[in-house]
């Protein structure tokens, strides 16, 4: 059945409430094109001003895409009910779940044993002093400026609030691609248009940054290290030439995602060790102290750490002083740094073992840090499935993709080192299966 079939009513808002429940039901799925908007307004028998506005109204917010003389077609977004878990089989090892690996996080036990329980009422401090002062050494030490530090719910929710102080609908964003989804997804949610540069090993390319610079952009979001899904690390020379790049364009708000931070397995070249006028650095806990954790810290100009914490005063008020004193509690245990460097030096091994396997297969691949290893494959979908059928469950690239080339990701946070050869062998013959059928 085609996308015109679920489409139903009269005016505006009817048509893309329509669209929202068709989607929310499964029957249209990302990338389904949509009708054009006089064949559409055609069949419901309404004017082509009152599907251009249902059809703008979801574009603002993320749940359809326009491309062009291509027509308009539903976002790879997870802008209604959020994306459905991954399904992995019973059995397969599951290498699609982007997380770290549970046994090599810090216990979470001493410090819950340990904390200050007392409450904290209304109009007390956003922050925990001795949670800032632990964020001010470990940023310093990273020579990002920490005149203004804010406390967060997250990487996210901090990305989401630096982008929310300053731009508007219809503001254009610079972002990886391939890149994180979820950053992808966000700027699509907030009705912004997400503008997208090209990586490499050392990420951002910064030919391609230019490029996109001179189309009017008002921000751009870079992952320093741990790039997710690639693995890309910005070394201290792709730092430079893009900080060159960026003080050519003062007015671009620049965000730093460091989301991997202490397990990343390289150390970090800022592009705010030289910051922009406007600029937020933020350096999640979730992947190196685990996912429940979730706290972040941002670091930035004082206007948008001030904009970001009046915000909080309205909305959610401050994240719970109860988890910040847990995250200062795990934080200053000592163990804790010995468990960060233990767990960054697995994941590196995990990867590199992957990545040898793979070379002596003559399969390119990428992963210089972080959790994430991409293999760039000529038919993600099918190379999916065949591994699969052997018994690994990876993610197809498309979640991650915006114009880039097909490839798929594996998390190898829990991938065991002996395994590396048995998953490279099937997924060379998983690409050898690609290749014959391309050719058949």
């Amino acid at each position: 059945m085609t996308a015109q079939t679920y489409i139903k009513g009269t005016t505006s808002v009817q048509i893309s409430r329509s669209i929202e429940q068709a989607i929310r039901d499964r029957r249209l799925r990302a990338g389904d094109g949509m009708p054009t908007v006089r064949a559409l307004a055609e069949r419901l028998a309404v004017s082509p001003a009152t599907v251009a506005a249902a059809y703008k109204e979801l574009r603002t917010r993320g749940i359809l895409t326009a491309h062009g003389r291509r027509g308009t077609a539903v976002s790879h977004g997870p802008t209604i009910g959020g994306r459905p878990p991954t399904a992995v089989p019973e059995g397969a090892r599951n290498l699609a779940h982007g997380n770290p690996d549970a046994r090599l996080l810090p216990p979470l036990g001493p410090a819950l044993r340990s904390i200050d329980s007392s409450h904290v009422l209304y109009g007390s401090d956003l922050k925990d002093p001795a949670l800032i002062k632990l964020a001010v050494r470990d940023l310093a030490r990273d020579s990002v400026t920490t005149e203004s530090v804010a406390v967060v719910s997250g990487g996210m929710d901090g990305i989401e609030r630096v982008l929310s102080a300053h731009l508007r609908p219809g503001d254009r964003v610079v972002v990886e691609d391939p890149g994180f989804t979820s950053v992808i997804d966000l700027v699509a949610a907030l009705g912004m248009r997400p503008v997208p540069c090209p990586v490499d090993d050392a990420g951002m390319i910064p030919e391609a940054l230019e490029v996109a610079l001179a189309s009017c952009v008002h921000a751009v979001v870079v992952t320093p290290r741990a790039q997710n899904p690639t693995g890309a690390f910005m070394d201290a020379a792709r730092a430079r030439r893009l900080r060159r790049i960026l003080k050519l364009h003062p007015e671009v708000l620049c965000i730093e995602d460091d989301h991997a931070s202490w397990v990343a397995g390289v150390p970090l070249h800022a592009l705010s060790a030289e910051p922009q006028p406007r600029w937020a650095f933020v350096r999640t806990l979730s992947k190196s102290f685990g996912p429940d954790l979730r706290l972040a810290l941002v670091a930035g100009d004082e206007e948008t750490i001030a904009r970001i914490e009046g915000r909080q005063l309205t909305g959610m008020r401050w994240v719970s002083r109860i988890l910040q004193r847990i995250a200062v509690a795990v934080w200053n245990d000592r163990a804790t740094a010995a468990s960060l460097r233990a767990a960054a030096r697995e994941y590196a091994e995990r990867r590199n073992a992957l990545l040898a396997a793979l070379a002596s297969r003559g399969i390119e691949a990428h992963g210089r840090s972080g959790l994430n290893v991409w293999v760039p494959v000529r038919d993600e979908a099918s190379v999916v499935e065949a591994l699969l059928a052997r018994g690994w469950a990876v993610t197809a690239g498309a979640r991650f993709r915006i114009r880039s080339a097909e490839g798929v990701r594996i998390t190898v946070s829990t991938l065991e080192k002996h395994e590396a050869e048995e998953l490279a062998e099937a997924l060379a013959d998983a690409t050898r299966r690609t290749r014959h059928a391309a050719s058949a």
